[in-house]
Parts: C-alpha cells; sequence; structure tokens
C-alpha cells in the first residue's frame, strides 16, 4: 500500500483528529500501565510535551512548567526528561542545531518520520511517506541490520523562505 507523503508543521503529525497515519500514544497511560510513579509534577511536565504543538527543550519546558506551578525546578524537568526517554516515550532531537547546540523533545509515534529544518526561519516540518519505510527496510534487507531507531533531519529553506531574496 502506498501512502502519498504527509507534511506537518509544528509537530502536528500524530495530533490531528483525522490524521491515521501516524499516532502518538497518550503518555500517561504509558507511565500507568508500566506503574511508574507519577507525581503532579511529573503529570504537569508530561502533559506539556503530549500537548505542545512543537518541538520543545528543556529550558521552554520549564518556563512553561513554571507558569503553572512556580515551584517545579530544572532539576526535574531534566530527570523527567531522562526517565521519558530511557523509556522510549520521548525522542531526543537536535534539529540540525537550528538554535544552537539545544536538544528538543517529543512524544514518540507509532511511525518514524522525517524532521526538515528551515535554515531561515527557523522552522520545523515532520515528513512521513512510503517511499521512506520502503528505503528502512530496503537498507535492513540489504545490510542484514536490525533497525530499531532512525533518525533523519533535512536542511533547507521552506516554501515561504524559497520564495523571499537572500
Amino acid at each position: 500500500m502506498a501512502i502519498d507523503p504527509v507534511v506537518a508543521t509544528d509537530s502536528h503529525l500524530g495530533r490531528s483528529k483525522n490524521q491515521t497515519l501516524i499516532t502518538r500514544p497518550p503518555l500517561m497511560k504509558e507511565l500507568a500501565a508500566r506503574r511508574i510513579r507519577i507525581t503532579s509534577q511529573r503529570r504537569l511536565l508530561v502533559g506539556i510535551i503530549q500537548d505542545s504543538p512543537r518541538h520543545l527543550d528543556a529550558a521552554t519546558l520549564l518556563e512553561m512548567a513554571k507558569k503553572r506551578d512556580p515551584g517545579i525546578d530544572r532539576a526535574t524537568v531534566y530527570r523527567t526528561l531522562a526517565m521519558l526517554k530511557d523509556r522510549g516515550l520521548i525522542d531526543e532531537l537536535d534539529l540540525m542545531h537550528i538554535d544552537g547546540e539545544k536538544h528538543y523533545y517529543e512524544a514518540k509515534t507509532n511511525r518514524d518520520h522525517c524532521h526538515m529544518a528551515c535554515f531561515r526561519c527557523g522552522g520545523i516540518m515532520e515528513y512521513v511517506s512510503s517511499a521512506f519505510e520502503e528505503l528502512k527496510k530496503e537498507m535492513a534487507q540489504q545490510s542484514g541490520f536490525e533497525i530499531r531507531v532512525v533518525r533523519l533531519e533535512v536542511g533547507g529553506f521552506c516554501k515561504q523562505c524559497k520564495k523571499k531574496p537572500a
């Protein structure tokens, strides 16, 4: 079955009600199923990550969380991110280092997707396609390698910035 390419801006893949190609599992359900202790601060951070329409770095996550709970600290943010990452529930991305050496986080999806970073405006788009799935199969078959993680980031200029003069 061929799947037409899907491009989503603002990390909306897996969040659209009518988008069935890719989904993001509810992080709180995953944590509860794994019997992981869920404090109020952890619940807050997980909710922000789950509901964010864009990729978040730790500083932005802390800033957003402090608006709702001024007592939350940086260590709690980093411990929560590490716990989610260690359990395979979020991905850590560098997104072409578009904004320095920051690392960004997003909830894992049911399908791998590519990230396209615009060098001019800093926008990040997500892309999913059957061609990407076929490439992964071909790589595994030809090499005998069992692929567990795929990260593909592409840098260039988005549709709007391509039209603007340099």
